[in-house]
């Protein structure tokens, strides 16, 4: 395997005033977790991409760390340094984020 971690972070936009990851930041996220990827050596290791619609609108921004398939929602910038340092270098999924469907 090329990567050891695929981050994918939904960067749809639906437009019309409807819920969408893109229209809140999906592609200030992409850009935030490569920087964060970078900075800690990961690049290489952890590949951060932006992704289509993930379903989960209404908890956006919504990424999924694969091939773990965790899902995080309402994910903020400032939330991508402790979901690198915890989840994708610890092993250790950050709590409060976390997104589960019935």
């Amino acid at each position: 395997m090329r990567f050891e971690h695929h981050v994918f972070i939904c960067a749809n936009q639906k437009g019309e005033g409807k819920a969408c990851c893109g229209e809140e930041r999906g592609m200030e996220l992409v850009m935030k977790f490569r920087d964060v990827l970078a900075e800690k050596g990961l690049k290489g290791k952890v590949r951060a991409q932006r992704s289509g619609c993930l379903d989960a609108c209404q908890r956006g921004p919504v990424l999924v760390v694969y091939p773990d398939g965790t899902y995080y929602g309402h994910v903020k910038p400032e939330d991508v340094e402790r979901i690198v340092d915890s989840h994708l270098i610890q092993g250790k999924p950050v709590e409060d984020l976390l997104l589960t469907f019935p």
